[in-house]
């Protein structure tokens, strides 16, 4: 890869995360992303591509104060790189299932009003999509090969299954993140290392 400098961290760290391994399967939207397809049958989505949309998303993150931001993730492989992302940058985020109403019903005591929404699968995140989509907020979403596209606003292609890909791209939307709002000066070392958004 020539463009070795022009990527948010080094091609190999992408390679060995896995971010790139799609699944067997792939609809008309996700083909746009698609690289090849392997003897397997597995895609390999475009690292370019994946390293474009993950800037694409931390720049429009960086837009919004972190108490405006929900991001939800019902994936356990995502799960410990959130966690470390909503502790460094103060991003409001809901682990596990997300409860109904949070975001249509102003009679909960859990009612909260983020203005965008960040899943990490839209899949298994499905209503947190339509309710962001009845309530007319935009939709950033973590996409595998095998997914849709309805109701989103910005896909990001990933893997959204492996553990370390996960880590991977919340560690890059944390990172980048913090440097557009100041947090964290270009040249300064991110506060967590790599690894400790990855699960064992």
């Amino acid at each position: 890869m020539t463009e070795q400098e022009n990527l948010l961290i080094e091609s190999n760290e992408y390679l060995k995360s896995g971010i790139h391994i799609g699944t067997k399967f792939k609809t008309r939207y996700m083909a746009n992303f698609i690289y090849k397809t392997r003897p397997d049958r597995l895609s390999v989505l475009n690292l370019k591509k994946v390293d474009e949309r993950i800037g694409l998303a931390a720049n429009l993150l960086a837009n919004y104060n972190p108490e405006d931001i929900l991001i939800v993730c019902r994936r356990e492989t995502g799960w410990k790189g959130l966690k470390l992302l909503s502790k460094l940058t103060g991003i409001h985020t809901i682990i596990g299932r997300y409860p109904p109403g949070i975001l249509t019903n102003s009679n909960l005591e859990t009612f909260i009003e983020p203005k965008i929404i960040f899943v990490g699968d839209p899949w298994p995140d499905k209503n947190v999509v339509e309710d962001a989509a009845k309530i007319g907020l935009p939709v950033i979403a973590l996409c595998d090969t095998n997914n849709q596209s309805n109701n989103l606003d910005l896909v990001v292609p990933c893997n959204n299954k492996g553990k370390k890909s996960m880590g991977l791209v919340f560690y890059l939307i944390a990172r980048e993140y913090m440097k557009k709002r100041g947090l964290l000066k270009s040249d300064e070392e991110m506060p967590a290392k790599l690894e400790e958004f990855m699960e064992e």
